[in-house]
Formats: structure tokens, sequence, C-alpha cells
């Protein structure tokens, strides 16, 4: 399936990202990044996987009420072996979802949503995309790393940049 296959190499991007940083870079607040660390980043794209996968059982995604274990951002192995898990449990059959959703800082109101297995991959592949640009951001104030042209990058901006440039 052509979105696992794209899950995996963001993932693989990612994980050869964090294994050129020391366990110090990746827990260290970064001012560019609101004093967030590569870690913190890290942890929430996985969590946000993880809540989906624990989700799909019950047919219903909340991705505030995810557990939050912090293990994720101050140990890289802990991620790396994280990420391995969730490629490995990819490709289940689409079925309808509900997704709850809060809005209102204000208020424990909740939105119910329908939407479906696969909307939520979409969904976590772009929103890990996104996080991996912030990473870049991180990583170039960090460390003198070289990550590949379309680290953080959409699918769709590369294709658009390939196209301009014939």
């Amino acid at each position: 399936m052509q979105l696992e296959q794209a899950i995996s190499n963001v993932f693989v991007q990612l994980n050869d990202s964090i294994d050129q940083l020391t366990n110090e870079q990746y827990k260290t607040p970064v001012q560019t990044l609101s004093n967030a660390t590569i870690g913190q980043h890290v942890r929430h794209i996985i969590e946000l996987f993880i809540c989906l996968e624990n989700g799909y059982e019950k047919g219903l995604v909340n991705y505030e009420k995810r557990k939050r274990d912090y293990t994720i951002e101050t140990n890289k192995d802990v991620a790396v072996q994280l990420m391995h898990s969730i490629v490995a449990g990819l490709g289940k059959p689409n079925k309808t979802l509900l997704l709850e959703a809060g809005y209102d800082d204000l208020s424990e109101d909740v939105v119910t949503i329908e939407t479906n297995y696969l909307r939520e991959v979409v969904y976590n592949l772009e929103h890990t995309v996104h996080h991996m640009a912030l990473i870049r951001v991180g990583i170039t104030t960090l460390a003198a790393i070289q990550l590949p042209e379309g680290y953080g990058v959409a699918s769709s901006t590369i294709k658009y940049r390939q196209a301009c440039a014939q």
C-alpha cells in the first residue's frame, strides 16, 4: 500500500536524523522551537499514531486524551522502537471511526466527527511531515547534521518544485 510506504519512508528519515543526535541534543530545549525539544516533537508524532491505533478497535479516537509518555522525548531508542512498531501495525482494514475533539479551552464540550481509519492515517502522515519541518529547524540549530533535501517537506511540494525546475 502506498500510504504505508510513505509513512515508513518518513519514519526512516526521522530515525536517521535522531540517530545522528546525541541524547543530550535530543532533549535540549531549542529557542527557535519555543524552547521545545526535538524529543518532544518526536513524542508528539508517535503518540498520535498510537492514539489512532488504540482507538481503532473501539471505533473512537480522541487525540487530546492520548497517553503522554515522557520517556519517548528523552530516550531516542524508545522512540525508534515505537516507530518500528507503528509501521508494523499499519495496514488495518479501513473502517468508520468517530473523532472526538474539544476546540474550546473554556469548555469541556467535545465535537464528534465521523471519519475513517485511512483518513486519520493520512492526517497523521501529514502531521508527521509538519513536525519534521519543525524538527529540521531544531536540528540545524543544535548540530551540524546534513538532512535530505525533502526532509520535512510535503510530497506535493517536492513534486511542485521538481515541475518548476524543469
